[in-house]
């Protein structure tokens, strides 16, 4: 699934997200969303989000639901 509609974005996902750093690449982090930061429901580029490690970035796929 994309990370493109907020609604299917929740804390505690398992989700791989492009750095600010990496979008000229495309290179993907891997890890669980704390926290999401776009206010609004869709975003064609990705919603961006704050993983529990504290990188930020845009989810390019939801991986796993909820992780423990």
């Amino acid at each position: 699934m994309n990370g493109q509609n907020r609604k299917d974005i929740s804390a505690g996902l398992e989700v791989d997200i492009v750095l600010k750093k990496d979008q000229r690449t495309g290179k993907r982090t891997r890890g669980v969303v704390k926290n999401i930061l776009t206010n609004s429901s869709f975003h064609p580029h990705g919603i961006k989000v704050r993983l529990q490690d504290g990188q930020v970035g845009r989810v390019q796929e939801i991986i796993s639901g909820k992780s423990d």
